[in-house]
C-alpha cells in the first residue's frame, strides 16, 4: 500500500440506525462491502479504505454537525460514469433525498466537473463525480 493513501475515516453519526439505511445502499452502489459491525458502530470497505460509522454519545450530539464549522466539509466518491451519476441521482430522488444546487445540477462544480452532490441524515455533503470524459455509454 503507498505511503499517503486513505486507511479509514471514522464519522460519528446522531442516529446510527437512519446512517446504516442511507449509506448503506449507497456504498454498495460504489463497490463497498459490509466489512465490520458492533454495537455502536458498522464500517464498510473498498480495497484497502474503509468507512466507520459510529453513534455519537448523547451528551455530544448538541449542536450537531454542520459542513461550514471547522471540519470536515464534505466527502467526495469517483463514480463509473455519467451514467452511474444519472442513476444514483435517480435512486436518492426516489428516496426524497433532496438534490444540492438543482438548479445547476449535473454541473454544479464547473462545466467540466459531472457530479450529484446531496446531504447524508446528519447534513454530511456528499459528492459522486463522474470520471471526465467519460460518455453515456
Amino acid at each position: 500500500m503507498a505511503t499517503g493513501m486513505i486507511h479509514h475515516f471514522e464519522i460519528n453519526v446522531s442516529n446510527l440506525q437512519r446512517s446504516i439505511a442511507f449509506w448503506g445502499w449507497l456504498l454498495k452502489e460504489l463497490g463497498y462491502e459490509s466489512f465490520q459491525e458492533w454495537e455502536s458502530g458498522k464500517s464498510w470497505k473498498l480495497g484497502e479504505t474503509y468507512l466507520v460509522f459510529v453513534q455519537t454519545d448523547v451528551k455530544f450530539i448538541e449542536p450537531g454537525y454542520h459542513r461550514r464549522r471547522t471540519g470536515l466539509n464534505h466527502i467526495a466518491f469517483h463514480g463509473r460514469s455519467r451514467e452511474q451519476v444519472n442513476q444514483l441521482t435517480e435512486r436518492l430522488m426516489s428516496k426524497n433525498v433532496p438534490i444540492l444546487y438543482k438548479d445547476k445540477h449535473p454541473y454544479a462544480g464547473g462545466e467540466h466537473h459531472y457530479a450529484v452532490f446531496f446531504e447524508d441524515p446528519d447534513r454530511i455533503k456528499v459528492e459522486i463525480v463522474a470520471p471526465i470524459n467519460n460518455s453515456y455509454a
